[in-house]
């Protein structure tokens, strides 16, 4: 299963296209630059979807956060994303 997020910058939902595969569980932290986790998300994702929302995001201050993917298929995905307005 390929993850991508499909852009860095963000308001309150991050979108990921998902390409090929199984079912199978998604794992992600968000946390800001000094290492707080801000926000989880653990789901399971059928083989048949293209594009899954993590929504419920517009609670978190504007500015720049990490976010941490990995699941059973994949190695851990680190990267750095803005939350703007």
């Amino acid at each position: 299963m390929l993850i991508k997020l499909r852009s860095q910058i963000f308001i309150d939902t991050l979108i990921f296209e998902l390409h090929e595969g199984a079912d199978f569980t998604l794992n992600a932290i968000l946390s800001d630059e000094e290492g707080n986790i801000c926000n989880r998300l653990q789901t399971t994702v059928p083989d048949n979807r293209k594009i899954y929302y993590w929504g419920g995001l517009n609670d978190l201050p504007y500015g720049v956060y990490v976010l941490e993917m990995f699941s059973d298929e994949m190695k851990k995905v680190k990267m750095n994303l803005v939350k703007r307005i």
